[in-house]
């Protein structure tokens, strides 16, 4: 791994200059960071659309300063149906990640049941590096790990283009 390679993932989005895509396999996260809105989802709580100010953060911030630069930024999601209720809840929530530009899709597992996929999600910088994103068996992450192998760089790829070309955009997609 060449040692100018950013570590803090906005300086990777920063230095990104044509792609950036994420590839979602789990069914559950526990990321810290969603504890508190997750819970709130749980209770009830929905973001208003109308209500910007509301919703708008920094994560969002960021894909928006990305997308403006002319970077492309697509998310793809493997689910299983019927979702569970973590996935009810990315989904309620997305409309914030098109709203700063990127570009989602979801894809029933059982669609994806011949693509060959890596190990773990990832994000895949300009075709040319992967930063392994690696959770523990109850949905808490165990931290990146970058690498610009190109074995890795050629699976990730070849792997998010398949599921995206079989993925439902967002606003197609009904929650089953």
């Amino acid at each position: 791994m060449p040692s100018n390679v950013p570590t803090r993932f906005a300086d990777l989005l920063a230095h990104c200059e044509r792609s950036a895509v994420h590839l979602e396999m789990r069914d559950v996260y526990a990321v810290d960071k969603e504890k508190g809105p997750f819970a709130e989802w749980r209770s009830g709580f929905r973001h208003d659309p109308a209500d910007r100010a509301s919703w708008w953060r920094p994560w969002l911030d960021l894909v928006s300063d990305t997308v403006g630069r002319g970077v492309v930024m697509r998310r793809a999601r493997i689910v299983s149906e019927p979702v569970s209720e973590y996935i009810q809840y990315e989904h309620s929530g997305t409309f914030t990640n098109i709203a700063a530009g990127e570009q989602v899709r979801w894809l029933p597992r059982r669609r994806a049941s011949d693509i060959a996929l890596p190990g773990n999600d990832f994000w895949l910088f300009d075709d040319c590096l992967v930063r392994w994103n690696h959770f523990a068996g109850d949905g808490s992450s165990q931290g990146p790990e970058p690498t610009a192998d190109p074995a890795a760089v050629k699976l990730c790829s070849e792997a998010f283009e398949a599921v995206w070309d079989r993925g439902v955009p967002h606003d197609q997609y009904e929650i089953r």
